[in-house]
């Protein structure tokens, strides 16, 4: 009989590298230190001894370091037996037919790569993808790095499991908010899971929080199923894996239970495109035998899409500051999913031509899982829309250009207006240098005139007062105002200078970390190579490589040059209160009174310490909202976690903050 560990120990060791992983982050990576070393080394022997008692070792803990590794190709390996697609059902009812008088197991059919892994004595020794259902690529080096997997188990005989390696949507958006160039930002978590788990680098894999869920048992060594796959279940449990999460079913209950799922999805962090019903009699299964196709023990239910049908009324063409220029479609307004929707993302030029799409046609759109729509099919495929020769802002010409076999349309044009004005109005941004009454309209209005030629020039425009106080809509009044907010802009901090720039795929969270790693040295920021830029926390090739050519590019340094003589780059100092709120997490939402903007608010959380989240955790020290009473979703997850919900005025006077206004 194999080995096992309960599960409260299981969740005991998992506790523990959280803990251990952030205070090591927060130590090494951050200079801050939210534990003690006392408390961080007697929390170390603790899981080291559980790691000997139970003979297993989690992903991520800090006392089996995973050494990253560069290979030039990934190996293709034959599966020892071909891993067959399920047949598919979108009705309910033929779930309960397929069911029957047996019982059987529901669970999530998630939408990332599959793949098989392979331990031999407790230790990890393969990870294969499901490639082609015959063959598939050798990925162990990467599979290490999996946020969730056991790299060590208790079982030490073989044991071959399937499952499914995923991204959520939560990291999915936060790898996206990193990288500014629509173009390259990722279309879906499976496409950016599937790229994750297939680097030949396997730093790049751990950056991207890939999990795994087992969803089968394919061979264990000595162990004793009792012909139950619940029982396989709770095996896998027991050995450290995440499994996907299921419910028993029998017909009776079938209806209730996809019902459940359909109601989870909706706020599901994990990408899943249907379900999976299998039989929990593991013989009766195998005794079914197998179709050409699909074997005959399962069956993936497909959730059944809202869909609509429409005019398409036109595509919109809309250029980016990067000069990208996006294809939108409008439609005639439908109801979709609860929601009225006229507009979706027709991606890029590869897309638009495999639609066939043509003013007036027929077409049906619906929401891709349920969240963001899209177009499913072109009825009436007249393929008539023509791809702009010209921008339609500047009227120079356009090119179509290929990243990765996908076609995009681009503006070439380096002074076209919509890219000036969508630069600038970057730069005076409220994250960026913060210039008040500036906006895109006035921008606009102030470069058509010729006030505005580069950053620079917004610092001198009391150069043409007269002209601007006798324009419409402004007045000795506003222009005051305009250059009283330019002058106090001259004031600033490098990451907010940084993120002004509009360097491809750097936010404002991504500036500071830049900024903070080079010790606030411009000059040093300047002169990286890429390969020292992608060496910081949370940084890879792509970012590395556009931050550095932006340094390379001569027109942009010179305008950098220009527009440095008109700054004050104050270097951050730590005050009597930098450390005021260190090791806490805080989570803001909704109107603030006291401080210029919910962004204001997080600065000066940051300046003394703290970090501010985006979703409420158990690590979330507290939630501010002045509506403590809403039944806003963070508010209803801070109830459920016990996390103080506190007003602006509740917070500043618990934890010492002064507001601003």
């Amino acid at each position: 009989m194999s080995k096992s560990v309960s599960d409260n120990r299981i969740e005991r060791m998992k506790e523990l590298v959280n803990i251990l992983s952030e205070a090591a982050e927060a130590y090494y990576a951050k200079d801050e230190e939210i534990i003690s070393n006392y408390e961080y080394d007697r929390l170390y022997d603790e899981l080291e001894a559980l790691e000997k008692e139970c003979d297993m070792v989690l992903a991520g803990s800090p006392t089996l370091k995973v050494g990253y590794e560069a290979v030039d190709e990934l190996p293709k390996e034959k599966h020892a037996a071909p891993m067959l697609s399920l047949g598919k059902t979108k009705e309910r009812e033929e779930m309960k037919s397929f069911i029957g008088d047996k019982s059987g197991l529901l669970s999530w059919k998630l939408d990332g790569l599959t793949v098989v892994l392979t331990y031999e004595k407790g230790e990890l020794v393969k990870a294969v993808t499901r490639g082609n259902g015959e063959v598939g690529e050798v990925v162990t080096n990467n599979a290490r790095c999996f946020k969730n997997l056991p790299l060590k188990i208790a079982h030490e005989g073989r044991l071959v499991i399937r499952g499914e390696a995923v991204i959520g949507y939560d990291d999915f958006e936060k790898i996206n908010a990193a990288i500014e160039d629509p173009a390259l930002q990722y279309k879906n978590p499976r496409n950016l899971c599937s790229g994750s788990v297939r680097q030949l680098n396997n730093k790049i894999t751990a950056e991207r929080h890939v999990r795994f869920f087992a969803f089968a048992l394919v061979e264990a060594e000595g162990v004793d199923d009792a012909n139950s796959r619940q029982k396989q279940f709770d095996f896998m449990k027991n050995q450290g894996f995440e499994v996907v999460e299921y419910l028993e079913v029998t017909s009776d209950n079938m209806l209730e239970a996809i019902e459940t799922f359909a109601d989870k999805i909706k706020t599901f962090d994990i990408p899943s495109d249907g379900l999976v019903l299998i039989y929990d009699d593991i013989a009766y299964g195998k005794s079914l035998g197998r179709t050409a196709k699909f074997p005959r023990d399962a069956i993936a239910f497909k959730w059944a899409d809202e869909i609509r049908e429409t005019v398409l009324k036109e595509i919109e063409w809309s250029p980016s500051r990067t000069g990208l220029i996006n294809p939108v479609a409008i439609f005639e307004p439908v109801e979709l999913e609860g929601t009225t929707v006229s507009r979706a993302s027709v991606h890029n030029i590869s897309v638009m031509r495999s639609l066939k799409l043509g003013i007036g046609d027929r077409i049906t759109v619906y929401k891709a899982n349920m969240i963001i729509p899209q177009i499913a099919d072109n009825l009436t495929g007249s393929n008539t829309v023509e791809i702009p020769k010209v921008c339609p802002v500047c009227g120079e010409a356009t090119e179509i250009q290929a990243i990765n076999d996908v076609q995009t349309l681009y503006c070439v044009n380096s002074e076209c207006p919509v890219k000036k004005i969508k630069s600038l109005t970057l730069f005076v941004s409220r994250d960026a240098l913060n210039m008040e009454g500036l906006s895109e309209a006035t921008l606009e209005k102030f470069v058509k005139e010729g006030f505005i030629k580069s950053y620079k020039d917004i610092f001198r425009l009391n150069r043409f007062r007269e002209e601007i106080v006798k324009m419409e809509g402004f007045g000795e009044k506003s222009y005051d105002n305009i250059i009283a907010s330019i002058e106090a802009a001259r004031n600033t901090t490098l990451p907010r200078l940084v993120y002004a720039l509009g360097i491809a795929n750097i936010g404002v969270a991504m500036a500071k970390v830049v900024c903070k790693h080079f010790d606030y040295d411009l000059n040093a920021m300047r002169n990286a190579t890429e390969e020292e830029v992608s060496c910081i926390e949370g940084v890879g090739d792509v970012i590395a490589g556009t931050f550095c050519s932006y340094f390379r590019d001569t027109l942009k340094v010179n305008a950098l040059d220009e527009l440095l003589e008109e700054l004050n780059i104050e270097k951050p100092e730590a005050g009597a209160d930098a450390d005021k709120l260190k090791g806490k997490t805080f989570v803001v939402t909704g109107s603030v009174n006291h401080f210029n903007g919910r962004s204001e608010l997080k600065e000066i959380i940051e300046s003394m310490g703290g970090k501010v989240a985006g979703s409420v955790s158990a690590k979330t020290e507290c939630l501010i909202n002045n509506d403590t009473a809403s039944s806003s979703s963070k508010n209803k997850k801070a109830k459920e976690l016990n996390i103080p919900i506190l007003s602006e005025e509740e917070f500043m006077e618990k934890y010492g903050v002064a507001g601003t206004m």
